[in-house]
């Protein structure tokens, strides 16, 4: 169980001291890490024997274990409530931009451009995305529409993705978003997606690194930062960057679809004029 579960499950046995050392505890799980058991036992107004106390009630031996069993969570993905001063705009920008350095170290050239020219050369592609990654997905499926056809994204609302996957083979790429958190069947539809013959990319964060055997390209995308919840700046700019390669390697033929795809926002009225 959740350290949060442990607290909920037990929380009418505590004592009152107990219990605010539990209400401090609870308030701070996002930031755990920063204090020592001495600040916390401060921070809740009780000694440090009462917190001790509290951490053994709750099955833990230490307080090392309680640090490091809140960091496993965050690590999942699981949001946590944080008052750090690290929730700061300057400390959330420069997370970012280290997360986009992580990402293009991580992420050798070779790699990149094998993962464009098998977007660029398929004939279809489809796009996967479940929970936090559909969006990701779909922003990659409306920056490909604008220079190439056969563009799909699934799973849609509603539908299933068996049908989506039948018709695919040799010749075609499936791009598949896995941000932590994933459904329980993910790795199933990636091994799916995989045995149609067709290339298969995974895009997610280090969680995935265990499916990475499954695929034809794995491409690592940190989202983590400071704050409780995950930062996608990273994806979308790798977004930005796999879209603009495969209009490049596309050429005159993607150049002139941007064209058509123009000509249908002015005939349809769709985009305003300057």
């Amino acid at each position: 169980m959740r350290i949060d579960e442990r607290i909920g499950q037990h929380y009418p046995e505590l004592s009152p001291q107990e219990q605010k050392a539990a209400d401090t505890l609870l308030d701070r799980l996002g930031d755990l890490a920063t204090y020592n058991a001495a600040e916390l036992a401060s921070l809740s107004g009780v000694s440090k024997a009462t917190m001790s106390r509290l951490f053994r009630r709750l099955g833990f031996a230490d307080f090392n274990e309680v640090k490091e069993h809140t960091r496993n969570i965050r690590s999942s993905g699981m949001p946590l409530g944080s008052q750090s001063i690290d929730a700061s705009l300057a400390s959330h920008m420069d997370r970012e931009m280290e997360n986009i350095r992580r990402l293009f170290e991580l992420l050798d050239d070779p790699r990149l451009a094998a993962a464009t020219e098998r977007i660029a050369d398929a004939d279809r592609v489809l796009l996967i995305g479940y929970r936090n990654s559909f969006p990701v997905a779909l922003h990659l499926r409306q920056q490909l529409l604008q220079c190439r056809n056969h563009v799909n994204l699934a799973p849609q609302p509603g539908q299933s993705l068996g049908e989506e996957l039948a018709g695919l083979g040799k010749g075609d790429a499936v791009v598949l978003f896995g941000f932590r958190r994933r459904p329980a069947e993910f790795h199933r539809v990636l091994k799916t997606a995989a045995s149609t013959g067709a290339a298969t990319i995974l895009i997610a964060d280090s969680s995935a690194r265990r499916l990475a055997a499954d695929t034809t390209i794995w491409i690592e995308c940190p989202v983590d930062g400071p704050q409780a919840l995950d930062s996608y700046a990273t994806a979308m700019s790798l977004v930005s960057v796999l879209a603009n390669g495969v209009l490049t390697l596309l050429g005159r033929g993607g150049r002139e679809r941007v064209r058509r795809v123009a000509g249908m926002f002015d005939s349809l009225g769709e985009i305003e004029s300057l």
